[in-house]
């Protein structure tokens, strides 16, 4: 299984970062051992004192593609949901400054967090898709799809460029603005419309 990730997908969330809008999908992934276990608590890792959590939409690939062009989205997924790629953001500016890649502050074990799985259907994908996290019981980051600089597809097409996509495969598509620290003790609640899809613990 492979976790692909899309960055700075919406120009607010960007600019609260101090980056520039990007042209084309900023692409990067994560393991396999990065997707937290079902029911686990998530800890939080002992290389950052700068933990930041975003929620975004994920994708789950049913069908094989390559170099997809004008495709239809229900062709080659089959569920959506929302989760968190967790973002040691002290390390990733550390990385960055020096030109490096971002996977020891994106794709460390148990960095991303997955919801449960809603059926992608027509209907769905007809309309903005909304959705929000909560972090103890107040709203952090309220998100919706017609904001993307990216859609869906052009997703899916961005990445079949250069990697072939299997059923199993996820895609994280963005982030909208209102990320932010990560402390001991949190609980995280994503919400796809107005149902909740999964509900995290961060260990004390």
């Amino acid at each position: 299984m492979s976790i692909f990730c899309i960055g700075r997908n919406y120009v607010a969330h960007a600019h609260e970062l101090g980056n520039e809008v990007p042209t084309s999908p900023v692409i990067f992934m994560k393991p396999s051992a990065a997707l937290l276990a079902p029911g686990k608590n998530f800890t939080i890792p002992s290389f950052t004192n700068d933990l930041h959590y975003e929620g975004e939409l994920v994708l789950r690939v049913i069908k094989q593609g390559k170099n997809l062009k004008g495709i239809d989205v229900l062709d080659y997924c089959d569920a959506i949901t929302v989760g968190i790629d967790f973002t040691a953001r002290d390390l990733q500016s550390k990385l960055k400054e020096k030109g490096l890649p971002w996977e020891k502050a994106k794709a460390f074990d148990d960095a991303a967090i997955i919801g449960n799985w809603v059926p992608l259907s027509a209907s769905i994908l007809t309309k903005p898709i909304h959705f929000s996290l909560h972090k103890n019981g107040s709203i952090v980051q309220d998100g919706d799809s017609s904001l993307m600089i990216f859609p869906l597809a052009t997703i899916l097409e961005s990445i079949t460029e250069y990697f072939t996509i299997y059923p199993g495969d996820l895609i994280y598509t963005g982030t909208p603005v209102g990320v932010g620290p990560t402390l001991k003790g949190d609980v995280f609640e994503g919400y796809l419309e107005a149902n909740q899809v999964f509900s995290v613990k961060v260990n004390p």
